[in-house]
C-alpha cells in the first residue's frame, strides 16, 4: 500500500515538473521588434488545415453600396473625393444625397435594423468555414467597434454604439462566431485616406492613433487572425510594425493568433505568418501557409451595379477551392452585407452550395497538405497560367471543363493527408478513372468513393492505376462540382 502511494506521489511530481517547464519554457519565448525575431514564429497548424474561411466586408460605404462595374465598392469615399471614373461616383453622390452630404452622414443611415450576428454565425458554419475575417476598420476610418481614437478624430458619426446601429458589431459578431467553435479573424487597415495626421504629421498618426487603436481591437477581442491592409504607402520600418508584432506576440492573450503579410510596403510575400494574393489565382507552394482573398464579384463590399453575370458561380467557387488547396493554400472567400445586415441572397445561396459540397467532400479538403504533384494534366497545349499578389486572371472553367480548342486541362486536383490521397474531379470521368501520377498509384489499399461511401473496384493497366468507376445516376442527387476519390495508401 505503501509502495503504490510513494509511486502516485512521484508520478505526481514527475508531472508537475514537466509541466512547469512547459510553462517555462513557453514563458521564455519572447520576439523582438526585427522581421527576424517575427518570421522565427511558427504559423498556428490550425490556419493551414482550415483551408476554407469568410471574408465579411460591411461599413459605412453599404449604405450607398455602389461604384462602376468592375471597381470595389468599398472605396467610395476615395472614389467620390477625388472624382475618380470621370466622376461617375461623385455624379452619383451628388444625385442621390445631395451637396454638402459627406462620408460621415452615412453613419445614421448604417442601422443594421435587420442584423442577427447568431444567424450571420449559423450561415458560415453551414458554408463549411474554419474561420471569418471582419473588416473592423477600412481606409475611411470608421470602425464596427466603439474605437476611442476613431471618435477623438471623426466624431461621434464614427462610433457605431452612439449612431447608426446602436450596438458593438466586432463584438456582437465574435462572441456569436466563437459560439460555433469558428475562428474569429480582424482585418484592421492601417492607413486612413484623408486622417488629418496620417496626411499632415505621420509620426504622429502611427504613435498616437495607429498603434493604440491596435492594441485597443486586440485587448478587447482577442482574434485568431490580424488581417492587415493598406500598407502599401509606407515601409514596415515606418509603421513601426515589428514592434507592434512583438507586442500582438508577447502580451495578447491568444497564443495562436496568426498574422498576414501586409505590414509595410517591403513585406508582403517576404514576412508575416501566411501570405496573401487578392483577386489572382494564389501561389504553388506548401512551404508557407499562403491564402487567395477574393469576393463573389467584382467587389468585396455589396455593389448594387452587379448583376448575376458578374458573380461566380457554385461551380467555379468550388473548383477554386479545390485548385487552391491542392497548390497549398487556403481560400477566403469575401461577402458584402448590405446596411440593414441582411446578406444578399445570392451570396447566402453561394455559401450554402459550398457548405453542402463540403459536407460531402471535405475529407479531401480540410487537413489536407500538397502532393508533389498536385494536378494532373489531360493531353494537350497546357494553357499559361499566371501568379501575382493583386488581379491576376483566373479563369479556373477554362483550366477545366470549358478550355479553347488544343487545349489541356486540369482533370485531377490532388490533396493528401496521413495515409491517404484524395483524387479530385471536376467533372464526370466516365466508366473509367485512370490516375498516372507515380505517388498516387503505388499499391493503394482501399479506393472509396465519397460521394456515396462506397468502394472501389481498382488494377493497375499499362503503369498507371484505373478506377471503376459507379455507373452514374441522375436521379442520385449527386453534387454535380465535382467529385473527390480517397485513396488510401
Amino acid at each position: 500500500m505503501v509502495r503504490h502511494i510513494l509511486l502516485s506521489v512521484r508520478t505526481t511530481v514527475i508531472g508537475l515538473l514537466f509541466l512547469l517547464t512547459s510553462m517555462a519554457a513557453t514563458a521564455q519565448t519572447r520576439y523582438l521588434p526585427t522581421w527576424e525575431s517575427i518570421d522565427s514564429r511558427p504559423t498556428p497548424q490550425w490556419f493551414s488545415d482550415a483551408k476554407f474561411g469568410i471574408f465579411v466586408c460591411w461599413g459605412l460605404y453599404s449604405v450607398p453600396a455602389w461604384s462602376p462595374k468592375g471597381q470595389y465598392s468599398e472605396w467610395y469615399m476615395y472614389w467620390m473625393k477625388q472624382k475618380a471614373f470621370d466622376g461617375k461616383v461623385y455624379d452619383f453622390h451628388q444625385n442621390k444625397y445631395g451637396p454638402g452630404v459627406e462620408f460621415k452622414d452615412f453613419a445614421p443611415l448604417f442601422k443594421a435594423e435587420l442584423w442577427n450576428p447568431d444567424d450571420w454565425a449559423d450561415l458560415f458554419q453551414r458554408a463549411g468555414a474554419k474561420y471569418i475575417v471582419f473588416t473592423t476598420k477600412h481606409h475611411s476610418g470608421y470602425t464596427l467597434w466603439p474605437s476611442k481614437e476613431a471618435e477623438q478624430t471623426w466624431g461621434e458619426n464614427y462610433n457605431p454604439v452612439k449612431v447608426g446601429p446602436k450596438r458593438d458589431l466586432v463584438g456582437d459578431l465574435t462572441t456569436a462566431v466563437k459560439k460555433k467553435g469558428l475562428k474569429m479573424g480582424l482585418y484592421y487597415s492601417l492607413y486612413e485616406w484623408y486622417h488629418p495626421w496620417y496626411l499632415n504629421d505621420f509620426h504622429d498618426f502611427v504613435s498616437l492613433h495607429f498603434h493604440p487603436q491596435f492594441k485597443d481591437l486586440v485587448t478587447r477581442y482577442e482574434p485568431d487572425i490580424l488581417w492587415a491592409d493598406g500598407e502599401w504607402e509606407q515601409t514596415s520600418e515606418a509603421w513601426r510594425s515589428p514592434e507592434l508584432l512583438a507586442w500582438l506576440f508577447n502580451e495578447s492573450k491568444n497564443k495562436q493568433v496568426v498574422i498576414n503579410d501586409r505590414w509595410g510596403n517591403d513585406s508582403r510575400h517576404k514576412h508575416g505568418g501566411f501570405y496573401t494574393t487578392e483577386y489572382g489565382s494564389g501561389m504553388d507552394n506548401d512551404t508557407h501557409p499562403w491564402e487567395e482573398n477574393r469576393g463573389m464579384g467584382f467587389s468585396y463590399g455589396y455593389n448594387r451595379a452587379e448583376n448575376l453575370e458578374d458573380y461566380r458561380s457554385a461551380q467555379e467557387l468550388i473548383l477554386m477551392l479545390a485548385d487552391i488547396v491542392s497548390r497549398g493554400g487556403n481560400f477566403c472567400l469575401d461577402i458584402g452585407p448590405a446596411a440593414d445586415g441582411q446578406i444578399p441572397v445570392i451570396m447566402q445561396e453561394r455559401l450554402v452550395q459550398i457548405g453542402n459540397w463540403l459536407t460531402i467532400n471535405g475529407e479531401a479538403i480540410y487537413g489536407t497538405r500538397m502532393c508533389s504533384n498536385p494536378v494532373q494534366w489531360s493531353a494537350g497545349q497546357k494553357p499559361e497560367i499566371k501568379r501575382g499578389e493583386f488581379m491576376v486572371p483566373y479563369n479556373i472553367l477554362k483550366e477545366t471543363i470549358q478550355p479553347d480548342a488544343g487545349q489541356a486541362v486540369k482533370e485531377i486536383f490532388f490533396t493528401k493527408k496521413a495515409n491517404a490521397i484524395y483524387a479530385i474531379l471536376p467533372k464526370w470521368p466516365g466508366k473509367n478513372l485512370i490516375i498516372n501520377d507515380p505517388a498516387v498509384t503505388r499499391h493503394p489499399s482501399l479506393v472509396t468513393f465519397l460521394q456515396t461511401g462506397q468502394e472501389l473496384k481498382f488494377q493497375y493497366q499499362g503503369g498507371a492505376l484505373s478506377i471503376e468507376m459507379p455507373s452514374f445516376d441522375p436521379n442520385a442527387k449527386w453534387a454535380t462540382e465535382a467529385y473527390a476519390i480517397k485513396i488510401e495508401i
